[in-house]
């Protein structure tokens, strides 16, 4: 089974259910899909939301690990993507030798603001955080307490690791910036990131890779 997690924000709801149809349409394995819904995670997320978060997801996905009681593996994706391939690609990527795999962006937003006015944080590994392969065994540093009173740049640039040499490398492929990275083929690209804001939203209907998400959202939607 392929574990996946996907933060929810009740604001990208539409978003999230087609990420999943997505994922699901293209599989070749069983997969599981769990959305990361603040007000089903009572016990374990209780942090105050800092005002620099710009969704309800932007913690609660290192809550993931523990969830799965530190055992296996998981896929985490934010909900803002669409996946273009055989999730089951991804997955065949785990590597034992590391805690967490990702795809290494050297990314500096030169925006200020992102969609619905949210603040565009710059850090180091940006975005790193935003598709995870986790080795659960390895991320024992990630219970709820620490997840909670840990600072964002703390949790984001995996400073619980302790050790960047625990983090693995994914194929660029898996985590495309629309409207950052230069633009791909599509049969290069196995995950669309609409991370300055989604075809869903009215300010943004129109940025990079809007047809792909509108023909997907079509599919998920038709009765025939």
């Amino acid at each position: 089974m392929i574990n996946i997690f996907i933060g929810y924000d009740p604001r990208e709801a539409v978003a999230f259910h087609a990420l999943s149809h997505s994922i699901h349409k293209r599989a070749s394995e069983p997969v599981s899909i769990t959305p990361l819904v603040l007000s089903q995670l009572g016990k374990d997320m209780w942090r105050e939301r800092n005002p620099l978060q710009s969704t309800d997801f932007s913690f609660s996905r290192f809550l993931a690990p523990s969830l799965c009681n530190h055992e296996g593996w998981l896929i985490f994706m934010d909900c803002d993507m669409l996946v273009l391939d055989d999730i089951a690609n991804l997955w065949a990527l785990r590597d034992e030798q590391y805690a967490v795999m990702c795809v290494k962006h050297n990314h500096t937003p030169i925006e200020d603001v992102k969609f619905l006015g949210a603040i565009q944080t710059k850090y180091e590994k940006k975005n790193w955080s935003s598709v995870m392969l986790m080795n659960n065994a390895k991320c024992t540093a990630l219970t709820p307490d620490y997840v909670n009173e840990a600072s964002g740049l703390d949790l984001h640039r995996f400073n619980w690791l302790g050790n960047d040499e625990l983090i693995g490398e994914l194929p660029h492929r898996w985590n495309h910036l629309v409207d950052y990275d230069p633009p791909e083929d599509i049969d290069n690209i196995s995950n669309l990131h609409y991370t300055i804001g989604g075809p869903y939203f009215k300010e943004t209907e129109n940025c990079g890779y809007s047809r792909e998400w509108a023909a997907e959202y079509e599919d998920m939607i038709s009765a025939g």
